[in-house]
């Protein structure tokens, strides 16, 4: 007797080889944990059609909204996302069934000569597209000329070695899934540029209703990745900024000392806001709980807020 071939499931992706890249991967392991074959469906996005640079680009959800639509339309099961890329309010219908073990969420330099940060000379021209990496650099204070840039990974990376930029700054994720990470000059501390919510994570949605592509999902899910993209998350939704936004917010998990009863993750949550010219900062930290990652990103950005981070935000638009 001939088996029942089961029907492939059809994942929604961008086109770009960033996005690709990770899809496959969710592709990959879906279907490694299910049995189900898993096609990738490409879907044009608003995002990847404009050219004006990110922070002119008007709202969030633009990377995803065509992606959404699919959904609906259900022309395709399930979608992968870029989990920074997603707007904080909850999508009617749309539920994000998986968060898969993240990558390192820090950003990375790419400058020529195998430069760090701090030993570019004063001037130097360096491109990122990010609103929030323009203004951390600059309240570095290092004197640098920060230039807005779009394109892939690829086309960033070529303005360095054509000599056009002295350096650009990108996510190190994006660089570690390519296998790029021989072009990495400086992984850059914390300290000095704080990620931006949910960099380095991916999402996986599908239809609420969608009972069974759900409990196919649930075998990818990391709960460390969740709790953390969930606080800080948090303190965007809670800031009410949007993904382009200078909010920067990194969770961590640190496990209880051995001689607590219940072995509770504690997470760590940093976050900041800072003015788009660098002249101003609010900064600070909370930990807890990690059954408690969402109030702890409330609670976080309540203390921003008190400090005058809805200025910043403001003077950023």
């Amino acid at each position: 007797m001939t088996g029942v071939q089961t029907a492939p499931l059809r994942l929604g992706t961008r086109a770009s080889q960033l996005a690709l890249t990770q899809s496959q991967h969710v592709a990959d392991a879906l279907s490694a944990a299910s049995g189900v074959p898993v096609e990738l469906v490409h879907v044009s996005t608003y995002g990847d059609r404009s050219t004006e640079a990110i922070a002119q680009l008007g709202g969030t959800g633009v990377f995803v909204s065509a992606l959404r639509d699919a959904l609906h339309a259900g022309t395709v099961d399930l979608a992968v996302h870029s989990f920074k890329d997603l707007p904080t309010a909850a999508t009617p219908g749309l539920t994000v069934a998986a968060v898969p073990p993240r990558e390192d969420p820090r950003d990375a330099l790419v400058a020529r000569d195998g430069l760090t940060l701090g030993e570019l000379p004063p001037g130097s021209r360096i491109g990122t597209g990010a609103p929030r990496r323009t203004a951390q650099l600059r309240a570095l204070g290092l004197g640098l000329e920060i230039v807005p840039i779009r394109g892939n990974v690829d086309t960033r990376m070529g303005k360095v070695t054509s000599g056009e930029l002295d350096a650009v700054v990108l996510a190190r994720a994006g660089l570690a899934r390519l296998g790029r990470m021989s072009a990495v000059t400086e992984v850059l501390d914390p300290i000095q540029v704080l990620p931006a919510p949910a960099q380095g994570a991916l999402a996986v949605e599908c239809r609420s209703a969608d009972t069974r592509v759900r409990d196919l999902l649930a075998a990818l899910d990391d709960p460390a990745a969740r709790a953390c993209v969930g606080a800080e998350r948090a303190v965007l939704a809670a800031l009410e900024a949007g993904c382009s936004a200078p909010v920067a917010a990194y969770a961590e998990l640190c496990e209880r000392p051995s001689d607590d009863p219940d072995g509770t993750a504690e997470l760590y949550l940093r976050a900041s806001v800072t003015a788009i010219d660098g002249s101003d900062s609010v900064r600070d930290s909370i930990s807890g709980p990690a059954s408690a990652a969402e109030e702890l990103g409330r609670q976080l950005a309540a203390e921003l807020l008190d400090r005058g981070a809805a200025s910043l935000i403001a003077i950023s638009r």
